[in-house]
């Protein structure tokens, strides 16, 4: 889909100055370890623009499976349509009963000999049957002339500020496509053979690759999960079976190129029909779906921007959306728990007999303690804020425990040292409890040090601290 529309705004001289482009973002990427960052795009966003480009590939294919007569065929799913209607006149029978052979061929051989390359089969059978019968179909031969059997002599694009302008919105989209793809491509390997990949080596391969196939007029390339997980399950156990791949198209070029002439488009059409429908991952879409509103609307919208507008626009809205959603889920998952301290229960029973009055375990009014548990960042700052602010100048101290909170950020520290001024104009003592020393680190950044706030291991450390200052009054004694 991205090679056709580059191909259709810049022409060729465009296309593999763009992948040239993306190679050297893609190892780029790879030298400056951003790897690790592609993991991070959400599930529903990869199903999603899986299933916008099968779309796409399957509508692009139209015009050969119906073997229809058009003059020009728009790119653009929205004017395609009317356009393939509009030549439904000219519709081939021959061209129909091909693409239904061809993919009645490979669901065959995938159910009967699932060993067996069906999808070179079917497209064999197709040719020759062609060929036999003289079908007034299309084939590469009558629509392109042939399949060049050599490999031009290798030299840069041609480069200018102007054309590299121009191309670096499809070079991006290039790389970042190619880089998810392969990336994913590497994940699926690893669950299948239980090894593991590197994933910064992966990109810088995969940009070397992409170099290379502009140096020799090539477009751009990426690891593609359909055949690696084909190269697995046939029995490949490392990168020798790529490199093995890549010889025999390279054989096949050199020696069974004019024989692809007679290839007919129908057929063609037909593999990319099956290729389509298997890339919509149905089982994992019925999921996410049913999984609740927040993964099927970034399904959705990554879905139909694919489709409608642009691969690069759906990613970057669908990861958008999704990391929205999960600021909105992580600022719902965090709590506030209210108490005082050492509430002595005056319940009894005859399993727990009343016991006599304990002053050490009664509750004190002067003091109150706030338990957060959950990431205390910015997407949460706002209403725990709100909790917190709720101190009133009748306690004499406030405990917040943050020993629950995995994670602070400089909002959440903000929010904090807004408390803390709040807390030393009503005159009341900050206490926070439990702090790892990656939140002591933060804390301690934004001054939140004694005499503002003080620090204690645990609440029962600073309930201490606080007694024997004689129940506020005095300085607590700092023990840390």
């Amino acid at each position: 889909m991205l090679v056709a529309a580059t191909v259709a705004q810049h022409g060729m001289a465009g296309l593999i100055l763009a992948t040239f482009l993306s190679g050297l973002m893609m190892a780029a990427a790879g030298v400056l370890r951003l790897g690790a960052f592609i993991k991070f795009i959400p599930y529903p966003v990869t199903v999603g623009f899986t299933a916008g480009i099968a779309v796409i590939i399957f509508a692009s294919q139209i015009r050969e499976i119906f073997g229809l007569t058009l003059d020009h065929e728009p790119g653009e799913l929205v004017e395609k349509i009317p356009a393939l209607w509009d030549a439904r006149a000219s519709l081939t029978p021959a061209a129909v009963g091909v693409a239904l052979v061809t993919v009645a061929v490979i669901l065959g051989l995938r159910r009967w000999r699932p060993r067996w390359p069906g999808m070179l089969i079917a497209v064999a059978v197709a040719a020759i049957a062609t060929a036999l019968l003289a079908l007034p179909v299309q084939t590469i031969g009558t629509r392109f002339g042939g399949i060049p059997s050599s490999l031009p002599a290798p030299r840069l694009p041609p480069l200018s500020a102007e054309a590299i302008v121009a191309v670096l919105p499809a070079a991006i989209s290039f790389s970042l496509l190619g880089a998810i793809e392969s990336l994913l491509s590497a994940v699926v390997a690893d669950g299948m053979t239980g090894r593991r990949h590197r994933s910064n080596c992966e990109l810088v391969a995969q940009g070397a690759a992409n170099i290379g196939s502009s140096l020799f007029g090539g477009f751009c390339v990426t690891g593609t999960i359909a055949r690696t997980a084909t190269n697995v399950r046939a029995g490949a156990h490392g990168p020798v079976a790529g490199m093995l791949h890549a010889a025999f198209l390279l054989l096949f070029m050199l020696v069974a190129a004019p024989l692809a002439s007679y290839i007919p488009l129908a057929a063609l059409a037909g593999v990319l029909a099956v290729v389509a429908w298997n890339m919509i991952e149905k089982s994992a879409i019925a999921i996410l779906v049913r999984s609740g509103w927040g993964e099927g609307t970034v399904l959705g919208a990554t879905f139909f921007l694919t489709i409608f507008r642009d691969l690069t626009e759906a990613i970057v809205v669908g990861f958008a959306l999704g990391s929205v959603l999960f600021i909105h889920r992580m600022s719902r998952a965090i709590e506030v728990e209210a108490d005082g301290v050492f509430v002595g229960r005056d319940e009894a029973d005859t399993a727990h007999p009343r016991g006599d009055y304990d002053e050490e375990q009664a509750q004190s009014p002067d003091v109150v303690v706030y338990r957060i548990t959950g990431a205390l960042f910015f997407g949460a700052a706002a209403s725990i804020g709100s909790v917190l602010d709720r101190i009133q100048d009748t306690h004499k101290a406030l405990i917040v425990d943050v020993s629950a909170v995995p994670f602070l950020d400089s909002t959440g520290a903000n929010m904090i040292e807004g408390l803390a001024h709040k807390a030393q104009k009503q005159g009341v003592a900050l206490w926070l409890t439990g702090a790892s020393r990656e939140i002591r680190r933060v804390l301690s950044a934004h001054g939140l040090e004694p005499p503002r706030v003080h620090h204690a291991r645990a609440v029962d450390e600073a309930v201490a601290q606080l007694r024997e200052a004689n129940a506020i009054g005095q300085e607590p004694n700092l023990k840390m």
